[in-house]
């Protein structure tokens, strides 16, 4: 993953082959948050958003404790939910700390670079969050529909090899949406309506016509939203088929249970996006604070919630939690009898 310093130098010099007259008057950007907000309020937001911050990071982590821990946990599907673990703590880091810092210490204000740095990595993250869940479909897929080639397919060696390539392929989008982005020129309000920095919020205050930036744009996110939806749709109404075909009852609900969990997840990222791009397109407008307000919800509560989806609806999981219980106890019994 690329550095802070990396794309200082990647744009600062991309932007120095610009004609002059392309050169930003604006050196800083400012985050307005959650516009209307009370200020007595603000304290109450920043407290909510630190906790969200802190049980996504607590969550994920315990799960890279019990990974680390358990051996039985190795198999494919825990491989991509680490993955999955891995993109929820850094997209959370990415947005989450400056938003609070806003509202506990009243600091707003983003530096040019450091702005585009984190457009960069909100989409980036986001493109891998949405090729991870393709990842995940495919192996229940594979799991469902095709048990007797399921172990020979995905070994553990080709999911990581498969995720690798996630990580590696979802730079480009995200980095061209960047390069064309900077050079703008920004000569007008520096004011970006928003919690962190996004395309849209960014190009909107170029002045300059946006048509030519924004269609790729939107070409890009389709294909990074709906391009794995697709697939995801598809293998999960071949799952349904190939369960309902099932003769025992007790057989039907078993293999439904074991993808329950990664359709919960799939859901929360992919229905709340689909429904506010759908809005948009049928005349359905949102206040600017509502608008945000649903933004923050899709892209910080899964991070939060998703930890605990795996815990509640993976039986490998809740084993290997109570298993950690189980010695915790043993240990603090141990040193209670040693202190007797």
């Amino acid at each position: 993953m690329c550095s802070h310093s990396y794309f200082s130098v990647l744009l600062g010099s991309f932007c120095s082959i610009m004609p002059e007259e392309n050169h930003s008057v604006v050196t800083e950007f400012f985050l307005t948050g959650f516009p209307g907000l009370h200020p007595e309020y603000q304290g109450l937001a920043s407290a909510v958003l630190f906790l969200v911050y802190s049980l996504t990071l607590i969550g994920n982590a315990t799960f890279f404790y019990l990974f680390a821990t358990d051996r039985s946990l190795h198999k494919p599907m825990y491989y991509i939910i680490l993955n999955l673990c891995t993109c929820d703590i850094l997209f959370s880091t990415t947005t989450l700390p400056k938003i609070i810092s806003k509202y506990w210490f009243e600091s707003g204000t983003i530096s040019f670079t450091a702005c585009f740095v984190q457009m960069y990595f909100v989409h980036y993250l986001g493109t891998v969050n949405s090729y991870i869940l393709f990842l995940m479909a495919l192996d229940r897929y594979l799991a469902i529909c095709h048990p007797l080639s399921y172990s020979l397919v995905l070994k553990n060696s080709t999911i990581c090899i498969l995720c690798i390539t996630v990580w590696v392929i979802a730079k480009a989008g995200p980095l061209m949406l960047v390069i064309r982005a900077y050079p703008l020129p920004y000569c007008a309000s520096n004011i970006i309506s928003h919690c962190y920095c996004d395309h849209i919020g960014i190009t909107t205050l170029a002045c300059t016509d946006r048509a030519p930036y924004a269609f790729p744009a939107f070409v890009f996110a389709m294909f990074a939203l709906l391009g794995p939806l697709v697939f995801i749709i598809f293998s999960y109404c071949s799952i349904i088929i190939a369960v309902l075909k099932i003769a025992n009852v007790q057989g039907r609900l078993k293999s439904l249970s074991t993808c329950s969990s990664q359709l919960i997840v799939i859901s929360l990222y992919y229905l709340p996006r689909c429904f506010v791009y759908l809005a948009s397109n049928v005349g359905i407008t949102f206040r600017a604070d509502m608008r945000i307000v649903i933004i923050m919800l899709y892209s910080l509560c899964p991070p939060m919630i998703n930890p605990l989806i795996y815990c509640l609806r993976t039986k490998d999981i809740r084993e290997s939690l109570l298993y950690l219980e189980g010695d915790k106890k043993n240990i603090l019994s141990g040193k209670s009898k040693c202190i007797e």
